[in-house]
């Protein structure tokens, strides 16, 4: 059977059970869509190819599989990449497709001809310039392996226009092996006996799980290893979800904008066990002074990640899931003792810390406070709703007030930042989980980022809700320039910005404005109510700031807390 490479492309796609990719057309990737129009993959228009990889991303995360787009090549291609450059850092699965100009004019500075394979060779897993019909359908099925394996991440696949037009008979894939690539899911049983004499020795244990348990799934053994060993669990950014937030042994958030007790906790651990972690800066502050009295056990899939940021006592490469079914297994059979009696004075110290220090603040009668936005939003939602966010202020509010108990209900760009991933993240999201409630929460300067895809929410019928903390500023820059700049808040005040309500209107949303806190569960009654998207405007305290927060450089036990 003879078929194209549009052809074969659209066939290997459905042998890897795709059926949603989010993409923008243009000249070089015509024909893949006039072929795609002809199969039952559901095509997400979005309008900017940013966000096509951030609602990828956000489907990804939503749906446990991996996320495809599709977009043109030059600036089509070169939109992409902050998007890529946010998953690759967040180890999300993706496949991201782009036309190429025909082979014989690369490197003729061709009209719309980037080098996107060059361009992404630092923030992709793995990459292709396919040069060959005959060699496409392997490499999508090498794609998509390579994606979702081991430490999952992004790998973008770059076809020429003629390698698109092109004619082969066609002759199915075989299954992907590569001699090069071999990720060691099973861990070396000699260091799990290792961790199981720890556990049974310590008296002041903690858990720190990361996006790493998410990513593999393995929720569920993490919370059956904390409560058989009683050992609290925080998580970092990424982690939240990973572990129950209403369960008595959770900790809270780790880090720069972690609980109290959950940084107290590091400092006076005396084991510590990092599961699907990579220590980031924003999670350990000072390096030199993390953990000073644990041994650490530092259990991943990714070998470079362990010992990559801080030794450790106890490396363990291995996947999460299995590696934690490994150490479940062996506890069963372990005679760990009187726990409740020998961790009694760590747990009455924790007691003691977060008695304390809680997350707190003061909820007057005349301006809307953006804490209690989120703690409203949970209480309507049930805590079941699946939170994206943009980066900021809002972000850790989120991440503080609103809590998880689930994998896959909070998604952020967790380790670049991008300001503007949350809408289009939601709208990948909703696609995913079209019976969840899917609420991006978000500044009235981070949302301008991406608004556009308002358009797309609309469009397909995707009833986002959007809950905007607007305080007129570009807050967390603020607050540094506040505490560490002498409020010299210099171009981050947000001087003019669009009436949100009208916005929504104009988009053929609905759009909603709080200014008062008796207004707020009105507000948030009828948005989340709503069937169709929503923008809720809240105009909240200008220079409310984020705490506990931790300094740059300083220890994560020296925190900021009003």
């Amino acid at each position: 059977m003879k078929l194209t490479g549009a052809q074969i492309l659209m066939k290997a796609l459905k042998q890897e059970g795709v059926n949603t990719i989010f993409g923008y057309p243009g000249g070089a990737v015509i024909d893949i869509y006039d072929e795609l129009v002809k199969t039952d993959i559901r095509h997400i228009l979005v309008r900017h190819e940013q966000g096509a990889v951030h609602a990828a991303d956000g489907y990804a995360r939503a749906s446990g599989g991996v996320g495809v787009c599709l977009v043109t090549s030059g600036p089509g291609a070169t939109n992409t990449v902050t998007g890529i450059a946010s998953a690759y850092m967040d180890s999300i699965p993706l496949v991201i497709i782009t036309g190429q100009v025909p082979s014989h004019l690369i490197g003729n500075d061709a009209f719309q001809e980037v080098d996107i394979v060059g361009i992404t060779r630092p923030c992709t897993k793995h990459n292709y310039l396919v040069q060959k019909v005959d060699e496409l359908a392997q490499i999508i099925q090498e794609a998509f392996f390579i994606a979702r394996s081991g430490r999952p991440g992004p790998v973008l696949v770059d076809l020429p226009k003629d390698v698109i037009n092109a004619v082969t008979v066609y002759h199915p894939p075989k299954k992907a092996k590569m001699r090069s690539y071999n990720p060691t899911y099973n861990p070396n049983m000699k260091q799990l006996h290792k961790v199981i004499e720890l556990v049974r020795m310590a008296r002041r244990p903690m858990i720190f799980a990361g996006g790493g348990v998410i990513l593999s799934k393995a929720h569920k053994e993490l919370t059956a290893f904390a409560r058989r060993a009683q050992i609290p669990v925080t998580t970092s950014l990424m982690g939240l979800g990973a572990f129950p937030a209403t369960d008595p042994l959770w900790l809270g958030m780790i880090g720069m904008h972690g609980t109290y007790r959950s940084n107290k906790c590091t400092a006076g651990c005396d084991l510590l066990i990092a599961i699907g972690v990579r220590f980031d800066d924003r999670v350990t502050g000072k390096t030199d002074a993390f953990a000073p009295q644990a041994q650490i056990v530092h259990i991943d899939i990714d070998p470079t990640s362990i010992r990559k940021n801080i030794p450790v006592s106890i490396p363990v490469v291995g996947d999460c899931r299995i590696t934690l079914g490994h150490i479940n297994k062996l506890l069963e059979k372990e005679d760990l003792g009187n726990l409740s009696e020998k961790r009694s004075g760590w747990f009455a110290q924790i007691a003691g810390w977060k008695a304390k220090t809680q997350l707190a603040y003061e909820q007057g009668t005349d301006i809307i406070k953006p804490q209690f936005v989120i703690e409203k939003l949970y209480q309507m939602t049930d805590g079941e709703a699946i939170i994206t966010t943009e980066v900021g202020q809002n972000q850790m509010w989120a991440a503080q007030y609103y809590h998880f108990n689930d994998p896959g209900h909070f998604i952020t760009s967790g380790g670049l930042g991008v300001m503007g991933f949350g809408l289009p993240a939601a709208i990948g999201a909703q696609v995913a989980c079209p019976d969840k409630v899917v609420v991006d929460v978000a500044g009235d300067g981070s949302i301008q980022m991406n608004i556009q895809e308002m358009a797309t929410a609309v469009q397909f019928g995707l009833p986002v809700k959007v809950v905007i903390l607007n305080n007129g500023y570009l807050g967390m820059v603020r607050q540094w320039q506040e505490l560490f700049y002498e409020k010299c808040y210099a171009c981050t005040c947000m001087e003019h910005a669009p009436d949100f309500v009208k916005l929504a209107e104009a988009f053929g949303a609905v759009g909603l404005r709080a200014t008062r806190p008796e207004a707020v569960e009105d507000v948030l009654a009828e948005g989340l109510s709503a069937k169709k998207p929503v923008i809720m405007d809240f105009v909240v305290e200008k220079e409310e700031g984020v705490y506990p927060m931790v300094p740059a450089g300083k220890p994560i036990t020296e925190m900021l807390l009003v």
